[in-house]
Order: C-alpha cells, then structure tokens, then sequence
C-alpha cells in the first residue's frame, strides 16, 4: 500500500482529483480503475505520468437510493474541478444497463464498492483510492497490489469473457506502452 500511497500523493493532479471527489458529496466514492493503472505503469515502466494523456477519471460511488445520477454526478464533479475527465458511475445501478451495454447476460446487483471493484476487467485495474475525511488516502484492491504495482496485465474473469478481455487487449496495446509489463494470457 505504501508504494501506490506514495505514488498518490506525489501527483498534485490526482490529489486535487481525490480532493474533488470527497467534497462533491457523493456517496461511498472512490477514483480507480485506468487513471491509477496509468500512473503506476507510466511511472514505473513508461515516460512517466501525465495527466494530458487521461482518457478519463472513473469515479465509482455507491447510493441505492438513487440509479439514475451517474450524469448529475459527472456534471457535479466537473463543476468542482473542469479540468479532469470526469466519469462518474453509481456501482448500485450497473446492474440496470450493464447487459445493454456491453452485451452478456444480466449481472447480479452489487453490494457495495468492494463488490464493484472486484468485477472491473482486469486485477491491475481492479483498485481504487479515496481520501477519508480526515485526507487520509484509503484503499480498495479486492486483489491486492501486486499485478498493478508488478506491471502484470491480466484477465479479472468476475464479469468480462477472455473474448472482451482480447478486444481490451488489442485496444489498450499494454506491452507496447509500457515495456516491461507482462500480458497474462489465461
């Protein structure tokens, strides 16, 4: 943990994001997935980090009481710091569109942000950070740290068929930037 901790904290960008993220409001919301794949990699096996490269900013949160805010969310964060692309999605909801979106069969409801990190595509992305409201960065890696702090890219088979996880591949090219990172085929 201290090592993707130290990371974190050494990004202004990303901390200001995390920053963001703990005053919008929303609830039980974490920045994970692709941005923290991104800083680890681009620092450890590539030209290092910078935030003109990201795609976009997940934000996950969780709030039962409500599956139709991921847009609200989105447009709230982005009043809160315009310069992140932002990409805000109620983990509660997923469950709602996931099967129209991505094809597949129907997915289970999720039971809290733990559950929902466990289903994202790869164990390497399968992490996501937050600052408490003391601005004390937690963390949740469902997997553990080891395949993101090792550069080892490999298939999460919770929700994604090793076909979705070959178009990932072929779209996101890791090996070619990041050398160093290690593709697991399973």
């Amino acid at each position: 943990m201290a090592e993707l901790a130290a990371l974190v904290a050494a990004c202004p960008w990303l901390w200001d994001a995390l920053t963001a993220v703990r005053r919008s409001g929303l609830p039980d919301a974490w920045i994970g997935a692709g941005v923290l794949r991104d800083l680890v990699w681009d620092e450890r096996f590539g030209p290092g980090f910078d935030a003109s490269r990201v795609k976009d900013v997940d934000v996950a949160f969780f709030d039962p009481t409500d599956l139709h805010r991921d847009r609200a969310a989105t447009e709230l964060l982005a009043t809160l710091l315009p310069a992140v692309p932002w990409e805000a999605t109620n983990q509660a909801a997923v469950h709602t569109w996931f099967p129209a979106h991505f094809g597949g069969a129907p997915v289970p409801p999720l039971l809290s942000i733990a559950d929902a990190v466990a289903t994202w595509p790869e164990t390497a992305t399968s992490v996501a950070v937050r600052l408490d409201a003391a601005g004390e960065l937690e963390m949740c890696a469902p997997y553990g740290l080891t395949d993101l702090l090792g550069g080892i890219w490999r298939h999460n088979p919770r929700r994604t068929t090793m076909e979705q996880s070959r178009q990932r591949l072929a779209r996101q090219r890791p090996a070619e930037r990041w050398p160093g990172v290690q593709v697991v085929t399973e």
